[in-house]
């Protein structure tokens, strides 16, 4: 075993889980006063429901279990984790530690991929969903969705570099930390639920303002902090590769940020804190699948590129009418494609501009494709049967009034009682 790379990659699993957390903060910020524990609470939700079901079957679907036509693996041979772990002298330990890490650290980095990806769709859910039937949602959603397509991804399926879309087109397609499995999977969902239980009272009609920019700023903060982890450690060593990765990441979210930024100015005049935030997070998203394989300045492109564009994406919902709260489509789905498709163009060997080779660019398109389909027909029928059965709306009296106190019986803010004090000083 090597305890260098053992030590990192459970660094890095322990960073990929401050992702969660730093969604919630990201989020919790981005809503109204009266919506904010709610928000919180669907991240632990993520956080909570994805871990028990990836001990169960998670684990098993995604890595462990024993192929299904590419698609998924069988939900019984990792069942509670019995291919990974045993007990020797009455203390548990993994069962195979002949590699370079022991397997039950694998576990523990890819449950938490698992539940930052669940985690990133409550975004465009905030403000009018009950925290029960998003629970449903979670098991089911990682069950079908997530499992699955990481099996696909990650694990030999069938959009893997050995799938039977790289061997058709001759070209190996990649996914370095999760620009399919992660961003694209998650906004895709995001739009077919968005889709099915609908708007907001008040949407485009009443402004709805993010009520603690500075708790945003640090959910930002903390995502950039753990992509460390999310990336680098998608090296599975402690070596020179995780190394450039820590780099490529850090100088795509720098330059989506200033590009973010700079766009901002020239259409409103300002630079708001706001746009560095979503700016950083669009630089994260988009290098993360192609981490490995762009060089330094195509790292810069490439968040530039989703600084600008995701920018413009994130308007979209008011033209198109679809209310995604929070711009899980625009920064996560709009960037996730973005890295994804620049591989084709910038990977070093590979792509059209820097290896002169048209596969990759073409196989990096069919991938991204096959994953918003079986994303969206799969969360398609999670979703319309928990609407037509539970129900995923509070109702409209309650949504107004604030989801904190009509799901959660809380407030996050006692308004009320600061008010009192501050009079009673007064007089």
């Amino acid at each position: 075993m090597d305890t260098g790379a053992a030590a990192w990659l459970l660094t890095s699993a322990a960073l990929v889980f401050l992702m969660t957390p730093g969604v919630a903060l990201f989020y919790g910020g981005m809503v109204r006063a009266k919506a904010v524990l709610n928000m919180l609470m669907l991240s632990a939700a993520a956080l909570a429901v994805t871990m028990v079901v990836w001990v169960l079957w998670g684990w098993s679907i995604s890595y462990a279990g024993n192929d299904v036509a590419g698609i998924f693996g069988d939900p019984v041979t990792g069942f509670l984790l019995r291919d990974s772990m045993t007990a020797q002298d009455g203390v548990f330990t993994a069962v195979d530690t002949s590699g370079a890490y022991p397997g039950s650290i694998d576990v523990a980095f890819q449950a938490a991929f698992a539940m930052i990806t669940v985690a990133l769709i409550s975004g465009a859910l905030a403000e009018r969903i009950k925290y029960g039937t998003w629970m449903i949602f979670v098991a089911l959603w990682i069950t079908l969705c997530y499992c699955p397509l990481a099996h696909m991804v990650w694990n030999g399926g069938l959009l893997s570099p050995d799938g039977a879309i790289s061997q058709a087109i001759g070209a190996s397609a990649h996914d370095f930390a999760g620009g399919t499995v992660v961003h694209i999977n998650a906004a895709a969902a995001a739009l077919i639920v968005v889709l099915i239980i609908g708007r907001r009272k008040g949407f485009g009609t009443q402004p709805m303002r993010p009520h603690n920019v500075p708790m945003v700023m640090l959910g930002a903060f903390l995502l950039w902090f753990g992509w460390f982890g999310f990336n680098a450690g998608s090296a599975f060593a402690a070596n020179g590769t995780a190394g450039y990765a820590w780099v490529s990441t850090a100088v795509a979210a720098a330059a989506a940020m200033l590009a973010w930024g700079f766009t901002e100015k020239i259409r409103s005049g300002h630079y708001t804190a706001m746009g560095a935030a979503s700016g950083i997070v669009a630089g994260l998203v988009a290098i993360t699948p192609a981490a490995d394989v762009v060089s330094p300045l195509w790292a810069m492109v490439i968040g530039a590129v989703a600084g600008i564009v995701c920018c413009f994406a994130c308007g979209l919902k008011f033209k198109l009418g679809y209310d995604d709260s929070l711009d899980v489509v625009g920064v996560h789905g709009v960037g996730g494609l973005i890295g994804t498709l620049l591989i084709g163009l910038f990977g070093e060997g590979t792509g059209l501009l820097a290896g002169g080779d048209w596969r990759q660019l073409v196989v990096q398109l069919l991938v991204a494709l096959v994953a918003i389909g079986f994303s969206a027909v799969v969360t398609a029928i999670i979703a319309f049967a928990l609407e037509k059965t539970i129900g995923w709306r509070v109702t409209e009296s309650q949504e107004i009034g604030g989801i904190d106190l009509a799901d959660q019986g809380e407030r996050a803010y006692d308004f009320a009682g600061t008010a009192s004090s501050v009079l009673k000083e007064v007089k």
